[in-house]
């Protein structure tokens, strides 16, 4: 199961995305119901210097598991979504290291771009300050608590993407693609022209989450990571 579960998050990217989205409503939507000032409690694993500390991961985990209840996906046992949860928590941390690695930083424009963007924050499709405000404050969030978390995020991304630019079709794997695009059917020269960067744009994809994996795999070797399972 939770090999199914890693497989659609590197197949489908809406699929990690919303399993990401439930990861951060675990920082800001439900420090309503759990309280902020619990984060640094027991820590159910730590990554390098960085802790997960037990209430950020019971957030992550409840969130997650209303998603697929939700969904009306009660098969997923009970021990898989917990080892799927924590193992996306501590791969957000391992990535914030390879940023630091990468020399990577976050400027006051990154951070503006990516909240005004938000549309929790917006009204009419324009960002809305006191919206914003009254949000975080039902939250028991400060806008400097919340934008530390932000930049955070907006980090792990850019040290995804530095990785993923890194990636290019070699002659072979874009020979591969070609043939696969020249059995399509389309008649339409617009239509068979999209179909055919679409194969292209797949097959560039799949090597980019490897290249993602094999990243975090190597980063695994030189970060001590220590679980408490009995705290999860």
């Amino acid at each position: 199961m939770i090999k199914l579960l890693r497989e659609a998050a590197h197949d489908y990217p809406w699929f990690l995305k919303s399993i990401m989205g439930l990861l951060a409503l675990a920082f800001v939507i439900t420090m309503g119901w759990w309280g902020f000032g619990q984060q640094t409690g027991t820590v159910v694993a730590s990554v390098g210097d960085q802790i997960i500390p037990q209430e950020e991961y019971r957030r992550a985990y409840e969130n997650t598991y209303r998603f697929y209840k939700d969904k009306g996906q009660t098969d997923i046992k009970d021990e898989f979504l917990k080892q799927f949860v924590l193992e996306q928590l501590i791969e957000n941390r391992m990535w914030l290291f390879a940023a630091k690695e990468m020399g990577l930083t976050v400027s006051d424009e990154d951070l503006r771009k990516a909240i005004v963007q938000r549309t929790e924050f917006q009204r009419n499709g324009q960002f809305d300050p006191d919206l914003y405000r009254r949000l975080l404050a039902a939250n028991h969030l400060t806008p400097a608590s919340f934008e530390a978390m932000e930049a955070k995020d907006i980090l792990t991304n850019k040290a995804r993407l530095v990785v993923m630019d890194a990636v290019t079709l070699t002659p072979s794997e874009l020979s591969e693609a070609q043939a696969l695009a020249t059995r399509q059917t389309e008649t339409d020269p617009v239509k068979a022209e999209a179909a055919k960067e679409r194969i292209f744009q797949s097959f560039l994809f799949q090597k980019q989450q490897r290249a993602l994996m094999a990243y975090a795999e190597s980063m695994k070797t030189k970060i001590p990571i220590k679980i408490h399972k009995e705290l999860m």
